[in-house]
Formats: C-alpha cells, sequence, structure tokens
C-alpha cells in the first residue's frame, strides 16, 4: 500500500470516528490506525469469546502494553523487601505496646501515690483538736459522722491557707497616728521596685538593685516636708529588706515597710488596700507605675511611667518638686491634685509643663511692672518738683 492511500485511509477512518463519537455519546468509540491497517474497537465489545460463546474479560492493558514476566533475582528482592517491612512494622508494634504499658503502670503508680497522700492529708488536717490536757475539743463538725468530720476539717485548713495567699495578713496595716505635732499631715506611698530601685540580674553577680537617680534628695525632701513615707511594695520581704536598709541605713526617711503579705492577690495581681492604712484617704498619696495594684483607690494614685534603669531619668527630683508644693499649700484634699493629673499619660512632665508656664506668667507680669514704674516717676515728678 502507497504512503499516499495510507493517508487517506487514515483520513477516511478518522473522519468516520468523529462522526459516530458526535452521534453517539453513550456508547464510545476508541480508534487504533496504523500504516498497515484501520480496526474499530467498541468499550462494551472488547474481549474474547470462548468455545461456549460466552464473553471473557479480557486485559487491555496487557495486550497493548504486554510486560516481560518477572525474573528470579526481583522476586526475591521483592520478597525480601516485604518481610522487611513486616519485621520492622511488628517491632514498632510490639515498641507502642510496651510504652502504652509503661505508662499505664506510671499512671497507676502516681494515682496509689496521690491516694496515699491524699489520705494521709486528711488525717493530719481532719484530726479534731486536742487541749493541753490531751482531751479533744469540740468544734463545728463534731456532731457530723467521722468520715465527714475529718473532710470539713481538712476542707476549713485549705482555704485557710488559700486566705492566707489571697488576703493581708491582718486588717490594720499601720499603727495608729502619732499624738500632734509629731504625726506628719501627708502620707507618701511608694512602690519600691522600678519607682526608687530597679532589679538586675546576671551570671556573675545575681540580682542587683540599682538606684534610681535622685533617690536619697528625694527621700531626703519629702521627709522633711510633712510627709509621712510608707514603703508598699508587691515583693517578698527577704529580698527587699535588706535593700530598704541600703537606701535608708539609719530609718530615719522610711517611717514604715509593707509587703507582698500586706496586699490582695487578685487575678495575678497584688492589690494594695489603702484601707488597711489606719489613715485618713483625703491625705494619702500612692506613687506606683501599675495601676491594677491601685485599682481599690484610683483617686489617691499617682501613676508614673516604668523606670527601666535609664541613666538621665529626673522624675524623682521633678515629683519632690509636686510633693513640697503640695504640702506648702496645705492642700485639704490630695485627691482632687491627683484626680487632675490622672488624665495625663505622664503626670510629671505635666507637672513640669505648669510650672514651666508659671514662670513664664511671674516673668512676664515682672516686666510688666518695670514698664509701669518710669511713668509712677514722671507723675510723682510733675506734683513734687523733683
Amino acid at each position: 500500500m502507497s504512503l499516499r492511500k495510507a493517508l487517506f485511509l487514515t483520513k477516511a477512518v478518522c473522519c468516520k470516528t468523529t462522526k459516530l463519537q458526535t452521534t453517539n455519546f453513550a456508547r464510545p468509540k476508541y480508534w487504533l490506525f496504523s500504516a498497515n491497517s484501520a480496526r474499530f474497537y467498541s468499550a462494551e465489545n472488547i474481549g474474547d469469546k470462548n468455545k461456549d460463546g460466552k464473553q471473557e474479560k479480557v486485559d487491555i492493558l496487557g495486550r497493548f502494553f504486554p510486560q516481560s514476566p518477572i525474573n528470579a533475582s526481583d522476586a526475591q528482592e521483592i520478597k525480601k523487601e516485604q518481610e522487611q517491612f513486616e519485621k520492622e512494622n511488628k517491632e514498632k508494634t510490639e515498641e507502642n505496646e510496651k510504652s502504652w504499658r509503661r505508662m499505664k503502670i506510671g499512671f497507676a503508680v502516681f494515682g496509689g501515690a496521690m491516694t496515699v497522700m491524699g489520705g494521709c492529708l486528711v488525717v493530719e488536717m481532719g484530726a479534731p483538736r486536742r487541749g493541753d490536757d490531751g482531751q479533744i475539743l469540740e468544734d463545728e463538725f463534731s456532731g457530723l459522722p467521722t468520715v465527714m468530720q475529718y473532710l470539713k476539717r481538712t476542707w476549713k485548713e485549705l482555704t485557710f491557707y488559700e486566705k492566707m495567699i489571697k488576703e493581708p495578713s491582718r486588717e490594720k496595716l499601720l499603727p495608729d497616728p502619732l499624738p500632734a505635732p509629731y504625726q506628719p499631715t501627708y502620707t507618701l506611698v511608694l512602690e519600691f521596685t522600678d519607682v526608687l530601685v530597679h532589679p538586675d540580674w546576671s551570671y556573675q553577680t545575681g540580682w542587683r538593685f540599682k538606684k534610681r537617680p535622685g533617690v536619697d534628695q528625694f527621700l531626703q525632701s519629702v521627709a522633711n516636708s510633712n510627709y509621712e513615707v510608707v514603703i508598699f511594695t508587691s515583693e517578698n520581704a527577704f529580698m527587699i529588706w535588706p535593700v530598704i536598709d541600703k537606701l535608708d541605713p539609719e530609718n530615719k526617711l522610711i517611717s514604715y515597710r509593707l509587703f507582698r503579705d500586706s496586699t490582695h492577690f487578685i487575678d495575678g495581681v497584688h492589690v494594695k488596700n489603702l484601707e488597711g492604712l489606719n489613715r485618713d484617704l483625703s491625705k494619702v498619696i500612692v506613687v506606683d507605675w501599675n495601676k491594677g495594684a491601685t485599682k481599690f483607690h484610683p483617686e489617691n494614685s499617682l501613676i508614673l511611667k516604668k523606670w527601666k534603669g535609664a541613666d538621665d531619668d529626673t522624675s524623682l527630683l521633678d515629683l519632690a518638686n509636686l510633693l513640697q508644693t503640695i504640702a506648702m499649700s496645705e492642700v485639704a484634699d490630695v485627691r482632687e491634685v491627683l484626680m487632675y493629673y490622672s488624665q495625663f499619660d505622664d503626670p510629671i512632665a505635666a507637672f513640669r509643663d505648669n510650672q514651666r508656664k508659671l514662670l513664664e506668667q511671674m516673668e512676664e507680669k515682672e516686666r510688666e511692672g518695670k514698664r509701669e514704674q518710669p511713668l509712677t516717676n514722671n507723675w510723682l515728678r510733675t506734683f513734687t518738683r523733683r
């Protein structure tokens, strides 16, 4: 068959196949052609008939794409890989079972230990109290069954310790005021950390406290300005007490020291309750950097920016000027002044700006007075003829 004839036959087959595919979508046709022949294959007629005339399914891929049989070496390699995979899977399963078994044993041991500890706790804390003579003391749980008595007493002890953590150790934090004229008029409550000092830690030195610039002058000026200075911090006493001793070695500037045990622990914050200070709140000023620590009495709070150890800070000197101004003005209720400065993000900067404006006004009045003085001299000269 010539090449021209083969191409013609191919074109005819293509056209015929396209026609069949466009006219009958339910039975798609597939065509296969070569240079020597062209035949049609239907998806519904593929197969071979046996002698009984029954249709047998045929592997089309095997017919069109014949594969060579696997040799013995490849089969042996595949078998080894399968055996290795099964072995690893089995080992992994056994290891998971051992891990789960160890975990269950650990949980059982932990549960047993907790049960024993809980029982010892109930027996120890729930036992009735005894007097000096060894007799059992009656309490509000004595009429209950024995098991309930122990459980109730244990719960009461646990809530007592929780109350010790969350509430102040005593209701009256400061003693009664001194008689006049020994008692200062105003009470200044200062947070210690990040207001007066800044803690710093390193591997070489451990914890160190850096003094804020001007802290010595600040304490000296407010202590001599009719203020009773109280350190009220949320830190532990055993860590801060020696630092305060270094800051005020003669114990003349700082009157009282209050620590974490004097605060309320609410939502992760140690809150300072000024009601326990035993002082007139109209004369109490609290200086802190944390609003949450003074949320019970925001009208008595002067919130400063947290000092992070900068050496060029002058806030304490400006704060001393503000406190001295309040004392010299003999303010009847300091809460009015503090509420005014609480509207500013930086009350010290606002006070500094007010001081600058006041000085400018005083200088302007002084200049006006000097300008009016020559006119007065001329008026007097006309009448006195001097």
